[in-house]
């Protein structure tokens, strides 16, 4: 990890677990002994609504707001939140996002020309149901893609460990842990 702050949004809708997994990186950002603050907004989750959270660690950090276009990694749990908040993503932006699609409250169809949108971001697109079936749940998709991103964010594998075990529902550490394997072999993949 290097002296330089860094930035990660997680988006998605209510129910997708955006704010276990914001609190788990910052958990495992202070285990690494970094300075870890976060802003959430979930007014919207109990209905299927819009979540983000904002995640930012590094030697000393002032504000837990990212400023637009500042944003190391956009994490999206759910295609037109990539949209949504793509404007967060920079040049040099890591973009992931899952193939999941949840049609938002009181709308017909799912909007528009959403592929076409999302290849202009170059994302890496995670496949929500080949991921939920190589881990067993759906519901530990949000842990796999921390462990997709966990290369880029260096923080070793023990501080990971201890945010896992320490904010997930007891007696699913074994899952989360699998699932977050999983992602990071996933990663490992995508880049030999």
């Amino acid at each position: 990890m290097n002296e330089k702050n860094y930035n990660i949004l997680i988006v998605g809708v209510g129910g997708q677990g955006i704010i276990l997994a914001s609190d788990i990186l910052t958990a495992a950002a202070l285990f690494s002994g970094l300075d870890a603050k976060k802003s959430e907004i979930h007014g919207m989750s109990q209905r299927g609504g819009s979540v983000f959270s904002h995640i930012r660690f590094g030697k000393k950090i002032h504000s837990p707001v990212i400023s637009r276009g500042e944003a190391d990694i956009l994490l999206s749990l759910e295609q037109m939140e990539t949209l949504r908040w793509i404007n967060y993503a920079g040049e040099k932006t890591l973009v992931v996002c899952t193939t999941t699609r949840i049609k938002p409250p009181n709308v017909e169809e799912y909007p528009g020309d959403i592929d076409g949108e999302l290849k202009k971001c170059r994302p890496f697109i995670i496949d929500t149901d080949k991921t939920a079936e190589a881990i067993g749940n759906k519901k530990f998709v949000n842990v796999a893609l921390l462990g997709f991103v966990s290369a880029r964010i260096g923080f070793n594998d023990d501080s990971w460990k201890k945010a896992i075990q320490e904010n997930v529902p007891s007696g699913s550490f074994d899952d989360n842990w699998n699932a977050f394997l999983y992602g990071k072999k996933s990663f490992k993949e995508v880049h030999q």
